[in-house]
């Protein structure tokens, strides 16, 4: 997983070099792209008041990059899956959430297999 400069994302993996659009051709057919939240979780069990919360959120992040759902992601993804860290200013917590790319095949199987299991 690769730390940014960004402090409030970052890529979990190398920084793709291209930008990505909604539509992409491969092969001389054209697919349609899909952004998903692949994995949310909130960090106010896990740690009080820190300096670097995403110093924490590293492990839970790398833990859930090799559990099941988090290998099959990385394997079926567009670009590396960037992680976003949002501070809740009411309750002093911070949530992270994982987006991910998926080409139509790949969103369809992650919606009929992962969906409930992600968010």
């Amino acid at each position: 997983m690769a730390i940014t400069t960004t402090p409030n994302s970052g890529w979990m993996g190398p920084t793709p070099t291209s930008e990505n659009f909604d539509t992409i051709v491969v092969n001389d057919t054209a697919h349609k792209i899909y952004k998903v939240v692949v994995h949310r979780f909130r960090m106010d069990d896990v740690m009080g008041d820190v300096e670097d919360p995403d110093l924490y959120a590293a492990r839970l992040l790398w833990e859930w990059q090799e559990s099941e759902i988090g290998k099959w992601v990385m394997s079926h993804v567009i670009e590396p899956p960037e992680w976003h860290r949002m501070h809740d200013h009411i309750s002093y917590y911070h949530e992270y959430a994982v987006t991910a790319k998926f080409k139509e095949k790949d969103y369809t199987h992650w919606l009929i297999k992962w969906k409930k299991l992600s968010i």
